[in-house]
């Protein structure tokens, strides 16, 4: 079992930043991919960025192309997801998700179907 922590949600204004952490641990897993999707009030989860964790390749939404940074620490078992340039459509709850390599999922990084494991999720508001 593979337990996911996220830290760093909070209150901004437009035009501010934010940086989120997830540390992954637990035992017997390894990490093909992390995510980082986004689910706002009366809306369908969604896609924010991934990275693929041997060779550092960054997939982004084009909503936070440009803006967003996604960022990873090997031997921490971390992703970062920096947030630029803040804006109030970007308010949401944020989770973190974990594609372990061991379970062999396929399918793009895009979608959640890919992930085997999720964080609790923590809430970014922007206010304008």
């Amino acid at each position: 079992q593979v337990q996911l922590v996220e830290s760093g949600g909070g209150l901004v204004q437009a035009g501010n930043s934010l940086r989120l952490s997830c540390a992954a641990s637990g035992r017997a897993f390894s990490i093909r991919v992390m995510g980082w999707f986004r689910q706002a009030p009366g809306k369908d989860r969604e896609f924010v960025a991934a990275i693929y964790w041997s060779s550092g390749i960054r997939y982004y939404a084009d909503s936070v192309k440009g803006r967003f940074t996604i960022s990873r620490d090997n031997a921490k078992n971390t992703v970062y997801l920096e947030m630029n340039s803040l804006k109030p459509e970007d308010t949401a709850v944020y989770y973190c998700a974990v594609d372990d390599t061991a379970r062999g999922n396929g399918g793009s990084v895009y979608y959640e179907s890919r992930y085997d494991y999720w964080g609790q999720g923590t809430q970014v508001t922007v206010s304008s």
